[in-house]
């Protein structure tokens, strides 16, 4: 590129970076505000831990596989259409949600009693699918845009950077749910704020450098030419051999598992478990929040670090940090019965800063092992494996929170998980990328 061209990519790709960024924040304004409105529900109607964990359960998996369909799409569609197709659903079925009690009455005239709780969960359950479903709609076309406007030699910095949308979403979510007194506020207002991300995603996003008149980026090692892929057939053999019958794929698509299961347990039950350790609701969320914000932090450090001092073998730096985070999830389970909530705020800041780096870089991984003509397929695999967590963080931990009546368990158990998790990515080590061009 001459000096002109190459002014105007820095200048779109970081205009899509940042813009990106936001609008994939908006997505988690009308997703985790469901966890702070689980303990005002359990409060007014004594819905039980167990419901709420099949309905995050249910969710979650469909998430995932929404996740894993929209990967596939997201390689072949206009990422700006695409987003905004999702966060409109989700602002529709948050604002519904805020409803249930009234569509509940509708259906059983009653305002009360055990008909009402089973068919007002029953609708919070059908809306929160709803709502799953269109979020997967959000991260496969981030990914393309990311694989499409920066280099593999430059993507574990870049992406760590756009990853702390999914934190500074959650955080900010968290603190305005956190002073929300009526459940159905912590449904209304992030779903007003997401309102004015889907105008802010149509203003301001573009797709390829190609929609705007820039080059691509150049091909890399074992990357298929565009009219190569055009017949679907040559697409589908690309895909096999880049994502599906790859087992380091696989690998990382396991331990994103266990990852996942760390992260939503505590952002899930998070609420929840601080409010009943005798926190308050907005002391509740700041708390997580800041475990969000020690998250950015860490992705934002854990990029650099693989970049700058580990040459791109993100896989290394994952392997260091998640064994660090069991230590720290060990530690939890002895803090919670000291009753310090400062010392159990700093430990899981700690957690959230080691946990993700490894959230982060394990897709920035997988879309380098794929290369941008099917990375999106690639993290679309890895997030249909991540989102099965919620098999163990919701049914499972719902019901052990509910026999045990404590979250020490609970701890226990994700910290051994993160070894499992540690050994696994370990065995990729020496792992050589051969999308850098190096």
């Amino acid at each position: 590129m001459d000096a002109a061209t190459q002014k105007k990519f820095n200048y779109w790709q970081w205009r899509v970076i940042i813009c990106s960024m936001i609008g994939y924040a908006m997505f988690y304004f009308v997703r985790k505000n469901f966890s702070f409105a689980i303990p005002l529900l359990s409060d007014q109607y004594g819905i039980t831990n167990a419901s709420f964990g099949i309905i995050m359960t249910l969710g979650g998996i469909i998430y995932g596989v929404s996740k894993f369909i929209n990967g596939i799409l997201g390689d072949r569609t206009n990422a700006r259409w695409h987003l905004v197709l999702g966060l409109a659903v989700c602002v529709a079925a948050s604002v519904v949600l805020g409803f249930s009690d009234k569509i509940s009455t509708i259906i059983t005239g009653q305002a009360d009693g055990p008909d009402f709780v089973k068919w007002m969960v029953i609708i919070m359950a059908i809306m929160y699918i709803v709502n799953q479903v269109f979020q997967g709609c959000g991260f496969a076309p981030c990914n393309h845009l990311m694989v499409s406007w920066v280099p593999p030699h430059e993507l574990a910095t870049k992406m760590s950077i756009w990853n702390v949308s999914h934190s500074v979403g959650a955080f900010v979510a968290a603190v305005i749910c956190g002073y929300l007194t009526k459940w159905q506020l912590c449904f209304w207002v992030p779903a007003s704020i997401s309102l004015a991300g889907i105008f802010f995603i149509i203003i301001t996003l573009r797709d390829t450098p190609k929609s705007v008149g820039l080059p691509e980026l150049p091909k890399v090692k074992g990357e298929a030419d565009d009219s190569e892929l055009k017949d679907p057939k040559a697409f589908r053999k690309f895909l096999m051999e880049k994502v599906f019958l790859n087992p380091i794929i696989w690998i990382l698509a396991i331990t994103d598992l266990f990852v996942y299961i760390v992260r939503f347990a505590i952002l899930d039950w998070g609420p929840k478990m601080l409010t009943s350790m005798g926190l308050s609701q907005s002391l509740a969320g700041w708390t997580v929040g800041i475990f969000e914000v020690a998250g950015c932090a860490g992705m934002l450090c854990a990029g650099l670090i693989s970049d700058k001092l580990f040459h791109s073998k993100s896989q290394r730096v994952c392997a260091i940090e998640f064994a660090l985070v069991a230590v720290c999830l060990v530690a939890l389970h002895f803090i919670q019965d000291l009753n310090t909530p400062v010392l159990f705020l700093v430990v899981l800041g700690i957690a959230g800063f080691l946990l993700y780096g490894p959230q982060a870089l394990l897709g920035v991984i997988a879309s380098n092992q794929a290369t941008k003509k099917a990375a999106s397929s690639a993290v679309g695999l890895i997030g249909l494996m991540s989102y099965l967590s919620t098999i163990v963080t919701g049914i499972g931990f719902g019901y052990i929170a509910d026999l045990a009546g404590n979250w020490h368990w609970i701890f226990i158990a994700m910290g051994a998980l993160s070894v499992v998790g540690t050994v696994l990515i370990a065995a990729i080590w020496n792992l050589k990328d051969p999308s850098i061009n190096k």
